[in-house]
This record gives C-alpha cells, structure tokens and sequence, in this order.
C-alpha cells in the first residue's frame, strides 16, 4: 500500500502511530460536514487500508467540536440542482464508501469528539467500536429535510435495531451520547476529558489479538446472521478449523502455552505515545 503516514489532503488528513492509523475529518469550519471531496477521499483511504499489512487498527475523528454535521449545505444545494442520474451517481459513492468501512478487514474505532448528525451518525454505525464524550450528540433528523437516512440505514439498523430506528428516523429528533450508547449506536461514553484515554486503551486491545482472528471475527459478525441453520454448521466449522492450521492460530496457542506474547504482540505501545488530535 501507498505511504499515507502524516498525510494530508484537502478533507482529511491522515497519523498513524506503531499499528494505530488515524483518519481525522478536517472541515471544523463547517463541523466537518462531508461533500464530494470528502467522501472520495474517504473511500481512497479506506480501500488502501484494506490493502495494508501495517495497519491493524483505524480510528475515525474530527477536528474542533464536531466529529461530523452529516451532508454539507452547501454540497446538498448543488446536487439539488442536477439531474436523477447525477444524483444517484452521488449517493451511490457514499453508498460505497459505508459498504467498505463496515466490510473493512481491520476492526474500527469511532472516536466521537461532538456532533453526529445525519451521514455523521452513519460513520459511527459502519465502525466496529464508538466511544463518544459526554458532549456528543447524535441525530438521524433527514426527513425534517425531506428526506431520508437511505446510504446509511442498513448500518444504522443493523446496529441500533428496527425499534430505535422506526423512533428515531421518523422523528427526527436528537440523541444524547448516554441514549445512543442505550440503544447500541455506542459502546461507551467518557468525560472529554478522558476520550483519547479510552481509545487509545481499546485500540491496544485489539492490537493484541491476532489481526486475522478479527477480520475472521468480522466476516462472522456479518454474515451469520443471514444463513441458515444447515449452512452456518459447515461455514463456521470450516472457519474454526482454517484458523487451528493457520500459521497465526498456530502460533496463539504455542504462545498461550508457553506463557509468552505471541508474534503479532511483541510489545505494546507506550500511552505517552498517545494520540492527540489537532483541535
């Protein structure tokens, strides 16, 4: 995969620390509201991290207050002046920009600094683990708009349930960080103060388990819940027995027996080294 350590381009930009990639939202002029650019970027990001071998954990932010106001104003004026198939062109980009987070082989942090509003509560739906400030606020309010949360809403169901999803997309209305980690849309809610603390102390988590045990982890996650009782018998005994040969499931288990880290978890990163964001 291309370099894109300290990388920055026009809508976010991008650190990685050790095994740690972070891609940080830059718009706080317009509380990182996404557009075209944004969301292309995105998605060049994110399909080259799901080429990397050196990234074994991505956590998703914003700067300033906001961690993401949803659909630029000024993108959504313009695109209301073109044509159905320009339109659909436009959502289809965003569409697969979700798709690609949520199969993302690497696990998922959302990091919510503030605001989630619309599309920005979609970005935390399609990662694995949300830890939002006390301060965050949450929003499926489209069709106060007219219109509705279509891109995001098979991740937003998947995560919040068809009961929260019916109140919250028909009503519009807000969700305080403590009722979204109620219905699921968070796993855990910190003082602001304490946020990169948490994060940081989840991301070592995940270093420390095997990296091809979580894509495999994720893959169940997705897909277990669509089959059939006769066809996840052979899908998940064939899943379990790959990974008992495989070189990393291998190593696992003469590691746990041997009372020693395993190869993927030499060491784990110092939290001097934390993450800050640039506010």
């Amino acid at each position: 995969m291309e370099s894109l350590k300290d990388k920055d381009l026009r809508a976010i930009y991008c650190r990685q620390v050790d095994r740690i990639f972070k891609v940080v939202l830059n718009r706080p002029e317009v509380h990182n509201a996404f557009n075209e650019v944004m969301i292309a970027e995105l998605l060049e990001v994110f399909l080259k991290i799901a080429k990397s071998d050196e990234v074994r954990v991505v956590v998703l932010t914003g700067v300033g207050k906001s961690f993401c106001a949803g659909g630029d104003l000024n993108w959504m004026k313009r695109m209301k002046d073109t044509s159905y198939e320009e339109n659909y062109a436009d959502a289809l980009q965003l569409s697969e920009l979700m798709h690609t987070m949520y199969t993302l082989p690497q696990p998922t942090i959302a990091r919510v600094n503030g605001a989630a509003i619309g599309g920005g509560a979609g970005l935390v739906a399609v990662c694995d683990l949300a830890i939002a400030s006390q301060d965050a606020r949450f929003g499926l309010s489209e069709v106060k708009l007219g219109l509705v949360p279509a891109c995001i809403s098979p991740y937003v169901i998947r995560k919040i349930g068809e009961t929260a999803a019916r109140e919250y997309f028909l009503t519009g209305e807000r969700i305080s960080a403590e009722r979204a980690a109620e219905i699921g849309l968070v796993n855990e809610v910190v003082h602001p103060e304490v946020l990169d603390e948490a994060v940081q102390r989840k991301a070592e988590l995940l270093v420390s388990s095997g990296p091809r045990a979580l894509t495999m982890c994720k893959e169940l996650i997705e897909k277990v819940p669509l089959m059939d009782f006769d066809s996840v018998k052979s899908y998940t005994a064939r899943m379990i027995a790959q990974l008992r040969v495989s070189e990393e499931g291998q190593e696992g288990v003469k590691a746990f027996l041997g009372k020693r880290k395993p190869n993927w978890n030499p060491n784990s990163s110092p939290r001097s080294r934390a993450f800050g964001i640039t506010e």
